[in-house]
């Protein structure tokens, strides 16, 4: 029998919910012209929780499902998507996602802020078929 903390993962899907309204706050501010730096932060924000997020799910997952150890945030992503809970599509966005956790934690003082990240127009889409994918991959893991 699994041990799966449904509420930790309700709650942190459910936050995506957050990040996706967010991720069009943040686009439509770029949109209008060049963003101010709190918005230009903001995004940053943004994709540093969507990444945080979204590899918690992975983790819960993998911990819920006994599945193998993850090396790293781009190891989350692939376990998980290995064992069939998500879209090779979607793994391609997550792991773009992922692969920005560095330049985000740790080499922020000379990250690039005056661009859009490509990433931020399609995170609502991806988020809402990260959220589909899981409960679907948890459902047929339990039947």
């Amino acid at each position: 029998m699994y041990f799966i903390n449904h509420e930790q993962i309700n709650n942190r899907l459910a936050f995506l919910n957050v990040l996706a309204e967010t991720s069009c706050e943040v686009v439509a501010q770029w949109q209008q012209g060049t963003p101010s730096l709190a918005w230009q932060m903001a995004q940053e924000r943004v994709l540093h929780l969507a990444i945080e997020t979204v590899t918690d799910v992975g983790s819960l997952l993998i911990d819920a499902f006994i599945l193998r150890d993850a090396s790293s945030y781009e190891d989350i992503v692939e376990i998980v998507h290995g064992e069939g809970a998500y879209s090779e599509t979607l793994t391609a966005t997550l792991l773009q996602l992922v692969k920005l956790r560095k330049p985000l934690v740790q080499d922020f003082v000379d990250l690039e802020r005056g661009e859009l990240h490509p990433l931020m127009a399609v995170l609502p889409d991806a988020f809402e078929e990260f959220k589909t994918s899981v409960a679907a991959f948890i459902k047929s893991e339990l039947a």
